[in-house]
């Protein structure tokens, strides 16, 4: 699949574009304006880690349509809050039929605040993320040339297990750096402009 023109005229990665349904403009929004751009605050970071930690053997767009929800749920995906969460918030989030209510995903979600909150700062998870972000390489040219992992996708979650995390395999690693922009997988001829990244 390559970049295709869209019915508002704008070309865009394959996956999305042509799509119909009420969830198509959402996901139509998350590729232009967030997918692939460079994040470096530590909150949405760990936001990112944990609504990819979520979508593990779901669909992204159910996970989008669920976000406000996980964000109201996670308050704001505060790390010292979500640090704090007790059995009872795991019971709390549990019956909240407006999240994935999966116990061994929430758990983790708690226990990987509690990593990131024992760092010097939310600024440190930044740095640990970034650390892996491979040289910026030419666009791939179809969604043939994206790799589902690669050899930073496997040493980042290699480490972030090594300290404790939970849910952060090399594929779900590989999905949070396209996300947040540590490889930019938008495909040639993709309107949205690539981005500069700041150096770590």
């Amino acid at each position: 699949m390559t970049a295709a023109a869209d019915d508002d005229g704008l070309t865009r990665c394959a996956w999305a574009s042509g799509l119909s349904g009420p969830g198509a403009q959402l996901y139509r929004d998350y590729h232009d304006h967030e997918w692939g751009r460079p994040v470096h605050d530590g909150t949405a970071l760990f936001e990112r880690m944990s609504l990819e930690a979520f979508q593990s053997g779901l669909s992204w767009l159910t996970i989008l349509r669920k976000r406000e929800n996980f964000r109201r749920a996670f308050d704001g995906f505060r790390i010292e809050s979500v640090a704090g969460f007790t059995t009872d918030d795991v019971q709390r989030l549990l019956d909240d039929a407006g999240i994935v209510r999966n116990r061994a995903k929430i758990e983790a979600v708690i226990g990987n605040a509690r990593i990131v909150a024992a760092l010097d700062s939310p600024a440190d998870l930044a740095d640990l993320l970034w650390s892996f972000a491979p040289p910026p390489r030419r666009r791939p040219a179809s969604h043939a040339e994206i790799p589902a992992v690669t050899t930073e996708s496997t040493a980042m979650a290699t480490a972030l297990r090594r300290r404790g995390f939970r849910f952060v395999g090399p594929t779900t690693a590989y999905a949070l750096m396209q996300a947040t922009g540590m490889v930019d997988d938008h495909l040639r001829g993709c309107f949205v402009a690539a981005q500069r990244r700041r150096s770590h």
